[in-house]
């Protein structure tokens, strides 16, 4: 019999607890907090580390570092009622905030969104964010605004003919044998200029003879000395010019037109937006001004600076034809260089990203390293830096992802209040440590994080596959999660469950997700938001502790390019590191003491510097930098170089005698104790070894273990996590189970603590050694799974149990505090003998244990999800069945396109014999996607997703036990077959409870 129930947007929410429990109570029930108390401890935001380490600062950490969404609105195609219900369910399910982004790309007729009366920046758009700020303000959550909508960045006003609009300079080019005489036209561009691009301008016209020992594969080569500048010979547009008779040559024009970019996706406004130039003040003044003039309203000030959000800006892809530029370009490269840029352009000049001339190698290297300098002097100094600076005015931060050019986003890093990478575009986790450099050594928290897009995985992610993501992007750096993402209700074409910003996308399921109230999942998503929220928790409290800073010559990230022997070998065997660029050897924190750069933190306890990833692996270093890398290492900074660096050379073009003066201070500095060079890439960690340089962690052979490491004042914690450098990385990581050593800095009183993210209880570790100012403890991980230990003084997190001996060996399976003091636990019945950190050994007879149960039969109710009479509306089937074995709904019969709930129900007895003594744990084996378990009608709280196995101990009883497993899965078998022209090509996905589930008894006992 089938049972219908309509509801709008998705099941409604479970309630976990009577609104009446303290976040503390909540806390030590194993539940999230209940959104009221969770709203109170979120009003006022905090720094992570300003409670002090008590239970419930773990345990109910506040809305200011939870997780965010990014919330992708129809440009103003918004009603404030619907917006304000969003921040509620955001809000409801553990959240902190949203970013509101114009994101449109599933709808195709763009004329549906009636750009003219509701486009981004209308006074409908307005009116929404004015009730999403006002709601939020009632929640306790943050809001962050784009600056403009979709990406890059741009404002409605400006044409592509403006000076502050994106610029290209484009480039013809014509051959001519030697001797021959061209009478013609300028050479034209070689692509014709994007739509509504109607000026461009002449800059130069150059000859240049053709060099074949220069030419690449790509590239013609050029005699730098046979550039002749005939602009001056150009008549109208006629040039007539003979070529020497020697070799053969080239005509190039350089024309400088707006780029004629818009903003993805669009038109998002009436008249349409076009990007800005990213490199001038003029540029940065478009945007500033419009919301200056055309958005903020008093009301709307005010809330903002109530709110204290953030502005966002996405990652800077400039689309261009040929280079991107800026009309200042040739005199700021001049100011910087003291030479001038024309006769060097054929060396930078591009083609759809591909260069086209090439002097001499060596050359062409520092010419584009001035150039691309210049170029991110420029972005950093009128954009980044001036958009901060604005926002500030307005009572609001700058995030943004500062990269997509080639420019320093170590540097832009720096300089932001919150920079961010992405899960998608970042190849490993080396393109995060590149961030983390430069908000560390600027003194800045926090490293966000775009997480959770994936190509093709609308409505098909798990929450699951995000926590794999995010599991290394922690140990890397990250400290924030925004996620990609919530989409508002409906939009014009949108159908069931509701619009979806990128799905369709060109017909296809599109990047995933849209989260929220539509999703099964959702009804456990404060169960990930409360996670997550731990994790940031602590990743953003006190201030970063990294074994090694690795010197960058040139500051790009979303390259995947890493560190020799460290990303490889190191960071296996337990080191951690940083990049870092030239200008930030200029800010404050670059001085050392005590051996240590930047000792207030990160405290890098050695440099490392090699050959230049981006160029060939040359030896290079600018004769500024190389001054201050000596500077550090007569103050006692280990330096490791790898290479050549005895006979360096400058990244750029150098002045006379510069090069020289670079060998020289290398000289100096190689002779010095604190530093060792290699020419093995092998060596280096002997090279540390040898300078007495050792990482915080420790493990005995290489692990897929990795780990961050903070320190406040009363606590070092430790994040570790058995995850993968990149998400694509093959063959899947395995578990491990292994000893790890950890590095207390706080002295010789302290004892580790075990934080689980996943319930909030921090408890002291039973089973450890000590020698000095190290400890040693077992870790056991499986794939993506984190642990948190903190080494802190007895009795932090106020438990009972600070000052009492600890185990330091046992034959016992565990052992473990309790609140009845040490306790050891094993699976079967028998005689163990432990050993005290006091040195006496305690002998402990456990009573017999059951054997492990597996339940034969299963009754399964499924609440099946269907479209409802509108696009945000759900149906629900309910279907029960009875299940002999546990199989993924697609091999069930009625189930195979299902999505839903479903709630597993089964009874196993316990003999008669079972006592206080005995527990037992339940392991789910697989399950997919979320879930929850009750024992005898009683909740055993949020459970780690990456080891599903819950202790149901003290909710047993001898006799018959009930067990219900709830699981909630994605929605993609059911838009299977409701959009196959969409979905019809995703493979069925195995979801639902597949076991083998099993209840492990044990029995335990207190010392």
């Amino acid at each position: 019999m089938h049972e219908f129930v309509s509801q709008r947007g998705g099941m409604s929410r479970r309630t976990v607890l009577a609104t009446a429990v303290t976040v503390g109570a909540a806390a030590a029930l194993g539940a999230t907090a209940p959104a009221a108390a969770l709203d109170r401890a979120g009003a006022a935001p905090d720094r992570a580390d300003a409670a002090g380490h008590t239970a419930d600062w773990f345990a109910a950490p506040g809305r200011s570092v939870r997780p965010k969404f990014r919330w992708w609105w129809p440009d103003g195609l918004v009603d404030p009622d619907e917006i304000a219900r969003e921040i509620d369910q955001i809000a409801d399910a553990g959240f902190g905030g949203a970013e509101i982004a114009a994101v449109h790309h599933s709808i195709r007729d763009k004329s549906l969104l009636d750009t003219a009366r509701y486009g981004w920046g209308s006074g409908p758009w307005r009116d929404g964010v004015e009730a999403a700020l006002r709601r939020a303000a009632r929640r306790g959550l943050t809001v962050d605004i784009s600056l403009g909508p979709s990406w890059p960045t741009a404002v409605p006003g400006v044409t592509p003919d403006d000076a502050a609009a994106a610029q290209e300079l484009a480039y013809g080019r014509v051959s001519l044998a030697g001797g021959a005489t061209y009478r013609g036209p300028v050479p034209p561009p070689a692509h014709r200029a994007a739509s509504g691009v109607t000026g461009e301008r002449l800059l130069a016209v150059q000859a240049a003879r053709v060099e074949t020992a220069h030419s690449t594969r790509k590239e013609t080569g050029l005699a730098l000395d046979s550039v002749r500048d005939l602009t001056g010979t150009v008549t109208g547009n006629t040039l007539t010019w003979t070529a020497p008779a020697e070799g053969d040559w080239v005509l190039i024009s350089y024309w400088q037109r707006g780029s004629g970019q818009q903003p993805e996706s669009g038109p998002h406004t009436a008249p349409a937006a076009y990007v800005v130039d990213h490199l001038s003040a003029a540029g940065t003044s478009a945007v500033t001004d419009f919301w200056e003039h055309r958005i903020l309203t008093g009301s709307l000030r005010r809330l903002l600076r109530a709110a204290g959000g953030a502005f966002f800006e996405d990652s800077v892809e400039l689309e261009t034809e040929g280079l991107v530029w800026t009309r200042r370009l040739p005199e700021e490269f001049e100011k910087r260089t003291g030479r001038a840029l024309l006769p060097l352009l054929p060396a930078v000049v591009l083609d759809d990203s591909n260069q086209v001339f090439a002097f001499d190698a060596q050359l062409t290297r520092q010419i584009r390293h001035d150039f691309w300098a210049t170029v991110s002097d420029l972005f950093n100094r009128h954009h980044v830096r001036a958009l901060r600076d604005w926002a500030h005015t307005l009572g609001m931060t700058l995030r943004a992802q500062p990269y997509g050019l080639q420019t320093d986003s170590i540097a832009s890093a720096a300089l932001l209040d919150i920079a961010e990478g992405e899960s998608l575009g970042f190849k490993n986790l080396d393109d995060y440590r590149c961030l983390a450099g430069g908000r560390d050594m600027a003194g800045r928290t926090v490293l966000s994080c775009e997480s959770g897009a994936y190509n093709g995985a609308a409505y098909s992610t798990t929450w699951d596959r995000v926590l794999r993501t995010m599991g290394g992007a922690y140990a890397a750096g990250v400290n924030q999660t925004v996620l990609h993402g919530f989409s508002y209700a409906k939009a014009p074409e949108s159908q069931w469950p509701g619009f979806a910003a990128f799905s369709p996308y060109n017909g296809t399921p599109g990047y995933s997700e849209s989260w929220g109230p539509r999703q099964p999942t959702w009804r456990h998503a404060e169960d990930v938001a409360g996670y997550l929220g731990r994790v940031h928790q602590v990743l953003q409290a006190g201030t970063v502790r990294v074994d090694v800073a690795v010197f960058r010559q040139t500051g790009y990230s979303a390259t995947g390019i890493g560190a020799s022997w460290f990303t490889s070998t190191g960071v296996p065997l337990g080191w951690t590191h940083q990049f870092l660029s030239g200008p930030l050897l200029d800010l404050p924190n670059a001085r050392v003491a005590g051996g240590r750069l930047a000792p207030d933190g990160p405290a890098y306890k050695a440099l490392f510097v090699e050959g230049d990833f981006f160029h060939g692996s040359t030896p290079t270093l600018a004769l500024d930098d190389a001054r201050k890398l000596l500077r550090f290492a007569e103050a006692g900074l280990p330096t490791v170089l790898l290479g050549g660096f005895d006979q360096a050379l400058t990244p750029g073009v150098p002045a006379p005698g510069e090069t020289e003066r670079l060998r020289d201070v290398l000289d100096r500095l190689l002779a010095l104790p604190t530093v060792v060079r290699v020419t093995d890439k092998a060596a280096v960690g002997d090279a540390l070894t040898a300078l007495g340089v050792t990482p915080d962690v420790r493990h005995s052979s290489a692990s897929t273990l990795l780990n961050a490491h903070r320190v406040t004042e009363e606590a070092d914690f430790y994040y570790l996590c058995n995850g993968k450098h990149a998400e694509t990385v093959k063959p899947p990581v395995a578990a491990i189970d292994h000893d790890v050593t950890l590095r207390c800095t706080r002295g010789r009183e302290f004892v580790p603590y075990l934080l689980d993210p996943w319930t909030g209880r921090a408890e002291r570790a039973g089973r450890y050694t000590r020698r000095g100012d190290e400890v040693t403890l077992r870790l056991a991980l499986r794939p993506g799974q984190t642990a948190i230990v903190a080494l802190g003084r007895p009795g932090l997190f106020g438990d009972r149990n600070g000052n009492r001996p600890h185990a330091v060996s046992s034959d016992a399976d565990e052992v473990l505090f309790t609140a009845d003091g040490l306790a050891v636990r094993a699976a079967a019945g028998g005689t163990y003998r432990t050993r005290l950190s006091q040195g006496r050994t305690v002998t402990t007879t456990l009573p017999a244990v059951p054997a492990a149960i597996e339940p034969g039969r299963w009754h399964l109710e499924v609440d099946d999800w269907f479209p409802g009479p509108d696009a945000t509306r759900t149906e629900t089937v309910r279907r029960n069945l009875v299940l002999d074995a546990l199989l993924p709904w697609s091999r069930i019969p009625g189930l195979a396109d299902s999505a839903g709930v479903g709630r597993y129900r089964t009874t196993v007895v316990l003999p008669d014999h079972w006592s206080p003594a005995h527990g037992a744990l339940l392991d789910l084996g697989q399950v997919s996607d979320t879930f929850r378990v009750t024992v005898n009608g009683r909740d055993t709280g949020p459970a780690d997703r990456m080891r599903p196995v819950v202790d149901v101990g003290p909710l047993l009883r001898r006799g018959e036990n009930t067990i219900e497993i709830e699981v909630a899965t994605p929605l993609v078998n059911r838009l299977r077959t409701t959009r196959p022209e969409v979905f019809g090509s995703v493979a069925r996905q195995d979801h639902g409870l597949v076991g083998p589930v099993r209840l492990v008894p044990y029995a335990q006992s207190t010392l």
